[in-house]
């Protein structure tokens, strides 16, 4: 080889990349182990063979065109070529052709990255992505993807429709925004901490949602982090389980007036309710009627009943509870 010749061969010669240098009769005058790799062999195996004792007709009298339209053209050009490996399977190279002086000749050099793995996973992750999207465009739950800041990056059509919006407004949106004002709201706000720091990678919780129209849900949440290599999870999938009925917002309820739903809705009578809550009885008919005139019931089951709709009361727990305490965290 010439000096430029050399210079190739030595920069290139153990790098990633395939390279070769062939002459114009398609002869190899060098190959670097990269580029013999392509063949399951070695450099030495490949000098002084020609095109054709390595590679399938069709794909010889490709390569020898492309070699000629250098020589012709005195110019580097790049190309993409799809090839087939010895294992049979197709390849895809991308790279340069460009002429080389070697022993007063004009030779051929070319240097290829094979990008079939990478391709192959683009093709992977596509097929992914779209799996993902059907799924969450199809399941008819309620679901985004929030950064760790909180803002939706992701949502379904369901989600959108949950909170009375386009799903283009919904994007984007900070998550808090779509939360009503609810005494559990800073173990949520915990409890997200505790997520994005990745000291556990999901849990189950509930948070009162509100729409566009102002109107209220009380909605269990499955939370879990996408992605576990860096020190912070960047992302989290919200996946909304169970909603309750929807209504207009009403005055917060104490925690003794939510202990006494609990307490009936396992069939407490007044008596137990006052001897367990250590009131008297006239304290818990008070706090009764109250509850009645709030939630507009008339009647004890018709309190119960509200309670569960309206999401004040776990709908899956037993002995019945607030649903801001149903879920205790996770640390999955």
């Amino acid at each position: 080889m010439d000096d430029a010749g050399a210079a190739f061969a030595g920069l290139v010669d153990l790098a990633p990349a395939a390279a070769f240098i062939r002459d114009c009769q398609g002869r190899y005058l060098w190959a670097n182990h990269a580029y013999a790799h392509l063949y399951g062999a070695v450099p030495d195996e490949l000098v002084g063979k020609c095109i054709e004792d390595f590679d399938a007709p069709a794909e010889a009298v490709q390569f020898r065109a492309l070699d000629q339209e250098i020589l012709t053209r005195g110019t580097p050009v790049r190309h993409t070529l799809d090839y087939r490996r010895p294992d049979g399977s197709a390849g895809r190279a991308v790279g340069h052709r460009f002429p080389v002086r070697e022993n007063a000749r004009t030779c051929v050099a070319g240097i290829y990255v094979d990008v079939t793995d990478q391709l192959r996973a683009m093709v992977q992750w596509q097929e992914a992505e779209d799996n993902l999207q059907a799924l969450r465009d199809h399941s008819g739950l309620p679901c985004a993807l929030l950064s760790a800041n909180g803002r939706v990056v992701e949502a379904s059509a369901a989600a959108a429709e949950l909170f009375r919006i386009g799903l283009p407004d919904l994007v984007g949106r900070r998550a808090h925004t779509l939360l009503a004002p609810d005494p559990g709201l800073d173990r949520l706000h915990r409890r997200w901490n505790g997520l994005i720091a990745r000291r556990t990678r999901r849990l189950e919780t509930s948070a009162v949602l509100v729409d566009a129209q102002g109107r209220q849900r009380r909605a269990e949440l499955h939370l879990t982090t996408v992605g576990h290599s860096a020190a912070h999870a960047r992302h989290v999938w919200a996946v909304v389980t169970h909603l309750s009925l929807a209504h207009e917002a009403h005055p917060s309820l104490t925690a003794a007036q939510i202990r006494i739903l609990s307490l009936l809705a396992a069939g407490s009578s007044n008596g137990d309710i006052a001897s367990s809550l250590k009131l008297s009885r006239q304290t818990v008919d008070y706090h009764l009627s109250r509850l009645r005139d709030l939630l507009g019931a008339a009647t004890r089951p018709a309190l119960v009943a509200r309670a569960y709709v309206l999401g004040i009361l776990a709908p899956r727990a037993w002995p019945p509870r607030s649903a801001t305490a149903a879920h205790p965290l996770s640390t999955a």
